[in-house]
């Protein structure tokens, strides 16, 4: 099915103090899941303050409620991350390798256009193309 913004699914999980749900998400032919951050405090926390992903877990997937071109800074981030945006239609558009910066000033990681999905993973772990489709599905 189409990837979907409304995508709060399956069982929730504490990631840094804020209780995050996890979903089963495509990319390609690549299937993963993933902690949803779907709302400000969640997209707020992101991946801060995460020593390594549990077993189980492949990233987290950044939900947008309207098309936007979001800023990513890894402040507070302890594993470098690999960053991959996406557009309306779940195509991805571009992506960037991201490094934990411990103060400011730190880089800023933005879409080259407006992106309604955001996926981080561990750095160096996925290659996906431009043109790669995210894709959702409910699970439980």
């Amino acid at each position: 099915m189409a990837a979907c913004a409304s995508t709060t699914i399956g069982a929730s999980t504490t990631v840094g103090g804020t209780d995050v749900p996890s979903a089963e998400v495509t990319v390609g032919d690549d299937h993963l899941r993933v902690w949803v951050a779907d709302d400000p405090d969640e997209r707020g926390q992101g991946l801060r303050q995460v020593e390594r992903l549990p077993e189980g877990i492949d990233g987290m997937l950044f939900v947008f409620p309207e098309p936007s071109t979001p800023s990513f800074v890894m402040l507070g981030a302890l594993i470098p991350l690999d960053l991959w945006f996406f557009d309306k239609d779940g195509r991805m558009v571009g992506s960037a390798a991201m490094e934990p910066c411990a103060e400011e000033p730190c880089p800023r990681y933005s879409p080259p256009v407006e992106v309604l999905w955001a996926l981080e993973t561990p750095s160096a772990v996925r290659d996906y193309e431009r043109g790669d489709v995210l894709t959702t599905s409910a699970s439980g």
